[in-house]
C-alpha cells in the first residue's frame, strides 16, 4: 500500500487552483471564542461580498493547510463571482489532520476541534453578518472526515455539507488519532447503529438535520471504499430516508461516476477507478448548497415530478417535501415503465436536482 504521507502530499496536486482576486485572512486566536485545541481560523471574503452572505466551511486534508486549500479549489475563485464568505480552518496538529476520534469532537459544545470551528461561524454570523440560514462544510480526507464530525456534532449550524472521500462520523472513534480498521472499511453497523451514534452527538436535539452528499473513489487506498456504503447508511438513517436508492444514474457529472440518490436529503458518487481523493467539484457544490442556480431546495413544501431514461428504462418520480423548523418529512411514488431508448442510456446532469426543488 502506498504510504499515507505520500498519498496526503499528493492531493495538492489533484486538486485545481484557483484564481481568487484576494488573499486569505486570518483571524487571531483568542478572538471569536472557545476554541480548546487552537484550529487556526483563516478566512476569505470577496470585495463584492453580498449584504447577508452565505457561509462555505471548507477544510483541508493531512498535510495540508487552510492556505493550501484556498490557493488548490475553486470556492474563493467562485466567491468573487456570487458574492459568499469562506472560511478555511487550520489543523494545529504536526501532521495536519483534525481531530475526528475524541469524545469532545464527536459531541454538541464538548470541546475538541468541532467546538472552535461552531465557534468560527458563529464569529463568522454575529461579526460579519453572515446568513445563519446559509451555512455550508466540505472537505476533502481528513477534511471530509471533519465534514462528518460537523453534520453530527453541530447539525444546528448547517444546511448542507460536501464530503470528499471521508468516513462516517465517529468511525475514528478511539484513543488513537488513527483508526485502520476504519480507514481500511473494516468497521460496519447497520444505519440505526450509526444513527443512534450521530443523535447521540447532541442529545435532545429535534432540529433540522444537514443534507449530506459524499464522494469515494473505488480504488482509494487510503480511506477504503466500503466507507462510502457505511456513510449512506448513517446518513440516511439520520435524515430519515431509505438506504435503496431512490435514483441510480451512469456516468453523472462525468465519465466513470455513479450517482445515486436517496430521497432529496443525502446524493452519493461513486467514482470508478479514482483513488484516494475524488477531485473537487466546487459547482456542483454550490448547486448543492444553492448557491447558484439550479440547485436543490429540499424545503418549503413545494411538489415536483421528474422523468429520467436511463437504459431504456423510463422512471416517473413525484416528491412532496414539507418542512417545519424541527423535522422535514418527505413522500416519494416511483413509477418504473419499459420504454425504448435507440441511443443507449440517456441523463441530464443536473436532472436529481428537480427532485428537490
Amino acid at each position: 500500500m502506498v504510504s499515507l504521507k505520500t498519498v496526503f502530499a499528493t492531493l495538492a496536486a489533484v486538486i485545481g487552483a484557483n484564481a481568487a482576486a484576494g488573499s486569505l485572512q486570518q483571524v487571531t486566536a483568542g478572538t471569536f471564542g472557545a476554541n480548546p485545541n487552537n484550529v487556526g481560523f483563516y478566512y476569505y471574503k470577496p470585495s463584492n461580498v453580498a449584504a447577508k452572505p452565505a457561509l462555505i466551511v471548507a477544510i483541508h486534508y493531512c498535510t495540508g493547510t487552510a492556505q493550501a486549500y484556498f490557493s488548490n479549489t475553486q470556492y474563493a475563485t467562485l466567491a468573487d463571482t456570487y458574492g459568499y464568505m469562506v472560511i478555511y480552518p487550520e489543523s494545529p496538529r504536526d501532521g495536519k489532520c483534525f481531530d475526528v476520534n475524541t469524545p469532545e469532537t464527536l459531541s454538541h459544545n464538548g470541546g475538541g476541534d468541532s467546538q472552535g470551528i461552531a465557534s468560527m461561524i458563529t464569529y463568522a454570523i454575529n461579526t460579519w453578518g453572515v446568513d445563519a440560514g446559509r451555512v455550508f462544510v466540505t472537505g476533502t480526507s481528513s477534511g471530509a472526515m471533519m465534514t462528518n464530525v460537523m453534520a453530527g456534532s453541530y447539525p444546528d449550524l448547517f444546511q448542507a455539507a460536501s464530503a470528499y472521500s471521508g468516513v462516517p462520523f465517529a468511525c475514528f472513534a478511539g484513543t488513537g488519532d488513527w483508526s485502520v480498521a476504519c480507514a481500511q472499511g473494516q468497521i460496519s453497523k447497520t444505519g440505526q447503529e450509526w444513527g443512534d451514534i450521530v443523535r447521540a452527538a447532541y442529545p435532545g436535539y429535534s432540529g433540522p438535520r444537514p443534507r449530506m452528499m459524499l464522494w469515494h473513489g473505488t480504488l482509494d487506498d487510503a480511506l477504503y471504499y466500503p466507507n462510502l456504503q457505511q456513510e449512506i447508511l448513517e446518513w440516511t438513517n439520520v435524515l430519515g430516508v431509505s438506504s435503496t436508492p431512490t435514483t441510480t444514474t451512469l456516468n453523472d457529472p462525468q465519465a466513470n461516476y455513479t450517482h445515486t440518490s436517496y430521497g432529496c436529503v443525502v446524493q452519493a458518487y461513486s467514482a470508478e477507478g479514482v483513488g484516494h481523493t475524488v477531485p473537487v467539484h466546487e459547482s456542483i457544490d454550490l448547486q448543492w448548497f444553492g448557491i447558484t442556480p439550479g440547485g436543490p431546495s429540499c424545503v418549503g413544501g413545494n411538489t415536483t415530478t421528474t422523468t429520467t431514461t436511463i437504459g431504456g428504462t423510463m422512471t416517473t418520480t413525484t416528491k412532496t417535501t414539507t418542512t417545519t423548523k424541527a423535522t422535514t418529512t418527505t413522500k416519494t411514488t416511483t413509477t418504473t415503465t419499459a420504454t425504448t431508448n435507440a441511443g443507449g442510456p440517456t441523463q441530464t446532469h443536473w436532472d436529481w436536482y428537480s427532485q428537490c426543488l
